[in-house]
């Protein structure tokens, strides 16, 4: 019985995480453009402005962008629904997540939405029997009708109260946070956000900070830019201080993958790492996981925030401190560097070309000459 409920729940928790990271593949590009927009904006002295008489193109770029962040509950919600309950589940799933911004309960109100309106509609598409000439209706009319208003009924009235406490609480704890506070949750965030170099469980605080840059919250977010950048930028100044120091650390491969790696981490784009990481996961996750945690310390601790959600280092000029954004960046670049120089064992030529020929690989020649038939 209890391997039954063991096998349940993990079943439970497998469908939950496929529907939540098909929302962020959605949710992603979204975030992307309006960080981008808003970035551009901010760089040219743009605002957010809500009058067409002050309307010109840098507070236009900044506005767009604005506008579009504030669609990433409608997003996250629309398209959980998408993935529990097909078409049928998108409109409702988005209406969801409108109710969230009305609750001001950000992205943790429109997942919570886009769960109750998926399952609601997925229910309704199995169960509710209608008369053959309405069942050409049921995914374009009745089931999203229905389901949004069952889902408004909940959200309103049941959970609308207790989410609005929540996300007060929240963000009362984060900024009631004093620096050794920041420090400590700062080194965290930039951990687990590097943890597997954008994959499933980096994508769970880096949504968080996501949603707390709705809020107005903004030090998260920027721990989040920054530490992105490390793993790349860390594994290619180890490769230099190496090379300073003739310890040859990394194959012609991996000095390969680097090449690839480091311009796609100027664009925050960490997974260039993982074919460099996986070679030697004991050695390069944990110096990349503290250099990420150092990073996240220090821009947090000293009060660094971005505005913008992505970017990369084109970004920086936009947040508040951009030279403690360097400094924390480049510290913990440069610790990551360190562990890895210290860390790694040197390579022989024959490792470094690929052609590694070991006594254990090679096969043993059997002499049989000397085996005679009697």
């Amino acid at each position: 019985m209890a391997k039954n409920n063991l096998s349940g729940a993990k079943k439970v928790g497998n469908a939950i995480k496929k529907h939540l990271l098909t929302s962020i593949s959605y949710m992603l590009p979204l975030v992307v453009a309006s960080g981008l927009l808003i970035a551009i904006g901010n760089l040219m002295g743009g605002q957010n402005i809500t009058s067409m008489a002050k309307m010109n193109f840098p507070n236009a770029m900044t506005t767009l962008g604005v506008l579009g962040m504030g669609l990433l509950p409608s997003f996250i919600s629309g398209y959980i629904g998408y993935s529990i309950a097909d078409r049928p589940g998108i409109a409702p799933g988005f209406l969801a997540g409108q109710i969230a911004s009305f609750l001001g309960a950000g992205f943790l109100g429109g997942i919570i939405g886009g769960f109750i309106s998926g399952y609601i509609a997925l229910l309704l598409k199995k169960y509710l029997k209608v008369p053959n000439w309405a069942s050409g209706l049921m995914p374009m009319l009745i089931i999203p009708t229905l389901t949004a208003i069952l889902t408004a009924v909940i959200m309103f009235f049941v959970l609308g109260d207790p989410l609005q406490l929540m996300t007060k609480s929240l963000n009362h704890f984060i900024t009631g946070l004093d620096r050794s506070q920041r420090a400590m949750y700062g080194f965290l965030i930039g951990w687990i956000g590097c943890f597997d170099y954008g994959g499933a469980i980096s994508k769970i605080p880096n949504l968080i900070c996501d949603g707390l840059l709705l809020e107005g919250i903004k030090g998260p977010e920027g721990i989040k830019v920054l530490a992105s950048m490390v793993p790349p930028f860390g594994v290619t100044i180890s490769y230099f201080i190496a090379k300073l120091f003739r310890k040859r650390i990394w194959t012609k491969q991996e000095v390969d993958n680097i090449k690839v790696a480091f311009p796609m981490g100027v664009c925050m784009i960490t997974e260039g790492v993982i074919p460099i990481a996986m070679n030697d996961l004991l050695r390069v996750l944990p110096s990349t996981w503290i250099g990420c945690g150092i990073t996240g310390m220090i821009s947090y601790s000293l009060g660094n925030e971005s505005p913008v959600p992505s970017g990369g280092v084109f970004v920086i000029p936009a947040m508040s401190k951009p030279l403690i954004a360097v400094i924390a960046l480049l510290a913990g670049s440069l610790v990551t560097a360190i562990l890895l120089v210290i860390l790694k064992r040197p390579v022989s030529d024959d490792q470094y070309n690929g052609t590694l020929d070991t006594d254990d690989d090679k096969e043993e020649e059997v002499d049989l000459s000397g085996i005679t038939l009697q």
